[in-house]
């Protein structure tokens, strides 16, 4: 039994123009399913996508706040101009500079989306070459170790690097971006406004799958917040990505992901 990441999921309060941006940043398409748009390569909705993890935009009716992000999207360039071209063209859809504490000496380059979502347009690197346009998802976590014990058995993704500093999976199959847990000092604040959605394999339960991750260290967050869901253990089934039901969970350091139902 395991789970695959199958997109990054982003809570926005303009769906359309949020899903928009990302459709044109990264050249891909966006389609809507039930309430979710999904923003993949062409030729519409494929969970999982062959070569990269698609982005969802779920509507959610607050605003970002202030607060950084814990997730991020790091993307992918080739050389220093196709890096510049890229930072310029993105300004132009309607990013805009971000400061998360980067300083001035940093070679890559930090934006937020139309909604203030922050990521980050890198000098070109040999370890992305192959990624396509999003080199990694990055999450910010206390103590990568611990990371990478709860997320190596929740997901089929391989474990390519583990230190003090850093965790680094990436799939099984070598394509797409790496998945990256990276110490940062500050602790977690606000919801996650930016996510991963994982997709158990075809015939697998996904109740099962939930269970298991809960014996792992998963914590239920829709309980959590909503004590009456224990009366009622269907509440979860009533929102949907797309016309998919899910389940959401946090893993140890309280990272929210999703759990949706195979397909």
């Amino acid at each position: 039994m395991a789970l695959r990441p199958v997109t990054v999921n982003i809570k926005a309060l303009d769906g359309p123009a949020v899903s928009r941006f990302w459709a044109q940043a990264l050249g891909w398409s966006a389609d809507r399913t039930g309430v979710t748009t999904y923003v993949g390569p062409s030729g519409g909705l494929v969970r999982p996508g062959p070569v990269a993890l698609g982005i969802g935009v779920v509507p959610v009716p607050e605003p970002k706040s202030a607060t950084k992000n814990r997730v991020h999207l790091d993307l992918a360039t080739t050389s220093a101009t196709h890096q510049e071209e890229t930072v310029a063209r993105l300004l132009a859809l309607g990013a805009t500079p971000a400061d998360v504490g980067q300083g001035d000496d940093v070679p890559w380059t930090v934006l937020a989306d139309p909604e203030g979502n922050e990521f980050c347009v890198l000098e070109p690197r040999e370890v992305y070459r192959d990624t396509g346009p999003v080199a990694a998802v990055v999450v910010d976590c206390a103590d990568p170790r611990a990371m990478a014990r709860f997320w190596g058995a929740a997901i089929d993704w391989t474990l390519h690097e583990v230190t003090d500093d850093q965790a680094v999976f990436r799939s099984p199959d070598g394509v797409g971006p790496y998945l990256e847990f990276l110490r940062r000092p500050d602790p977690k604040t606000v919801p996650d406004r930016v996510l991963l959605g994982l997709l158990p394999y075809p015939g697998d339960d996904e109740a099962a799958e939930v269970a298991r991750l809960r014996s792992l260290g998963a914590t239920d967050l829709d309980r959590e917040r909503d004590p009456d869901r224990d009366r009622d253990p269907d509440r979860d089934r009533d929102r949907s990505l797309g016309d998919v039901p899910w389940t959401c969970l946090a893993d140890p350091e309280r990272h929210e992901f999703y759990v949706l139902a195979p397909s």
